[in-house]
């Protein structure tokens, strides 16, 4: 059996079924694992990838929350044959680089998304150039996004942007609530494509910036790209394979 390290969320669900677990198979340390067993909902699941980001462990996660896209079914039997018949998924996250108002400049990656959001009950106005070309000078907005294709299902769908599946080399760029141009709904952009937002207006006009669990206020320039220098491994049972997940997202209503 390979040695398991298990994470659990601090819900009481994910800490009682993380025991059970261990008392069954045995839990280790990181520097010891082959696998992490990542116990609790997609959020506790990104956290956990973020933190394998260094370590190149693959990740194996059961739900023990809501909506558990990222993660397989919790059942406790069987846990050394799931892991070994999983189908491994490798990801690539965003990197953003932000510059505020003030001049301080913030780093951070997402396997979600990367999304701008006005801070304040005005509308933001952000300039969008892609690979160096503005493409669109003045976007009144909510704000705006740029989801990874794992992402496309959770904000960016709730944004009315497009599923994308994993093998389609896409990144969505998805306007949230569109002002002017009232009819813009977006663009698919090549995964080796970069765009930059430039906040118009900022001290008016605050906007946040935020990758996955990571903000950066008062922004006046946000930078995102896919970064294939870093990557985790995403294990799911052959049954749940999250590209297939992402295709039959494309048909529930």
């Amino acid at each position: 059996m390979r040695r398991i390290a298990i994470f659990a969320a601090p819900t009481p669900l994910a800490q009682e079924s993380g025991a059970r677990l261990s008392t069954r198979y045995g839990t280790c340390t990181v520097d010891e694992a082959e696998v992490v067993v990542a116990l609790g909902g997609d959020g506790f699941m990104l956290e956990t990838l973020h933190a394998m980001l260094s370590r190149g462990l693959p990740v194996y996660g059961m739900n023990c929350g809501s909506v558990g896209f990222l993660m397989n079914a919790y059942a406790e039997e069987g846990l050394p044959e799931r892991l070994a018949a999983a189908q491994k998924t490798v990801l690539y996250p965003l990197r953003m680089h932000a510059v505020t108002i003030d001049g301080e400049k913030a780093e951070a990656l997402a396997f979600n998304e990367v999304s701008l959001l006005r801070q304040l009950r005005q509308g933001a106005k952000i300039r969008i150039s892609v690979d160096g070309r503005v493409r669109l000078p003045e976007l009144m907005c909510d704000g705006v996004l740029v989801s990874t294709p794992a992402g496309s299902t959770a904000y960016n769908l709730s944004a009315h942007g497009p599923i994308v599946p994993l093998s389609a080399n896409l990144l969505p760029l998805t306007p949230i609530s569109a002002f002017r141009p009232r009819r813009w709904r977006g663009a698919l952009l090549p995964s080796n494509a970069e765009v930059l937002f430039e906040v118009l207006e900022a001290e008016k006009r605050p906007v946040s910036a935020v990758a996955d669990f990571t903000e950066v206020r008062n922004v006046v320039r946000v930078s995102v790209r896919e970064d294939r220098s870093l990557s985790v491994t995403v294990l799911f049972d052959p049954d749940q394979a999250l590209s297939e997940r992402i295709v039959a997202e494309q048909f529930t209503s």
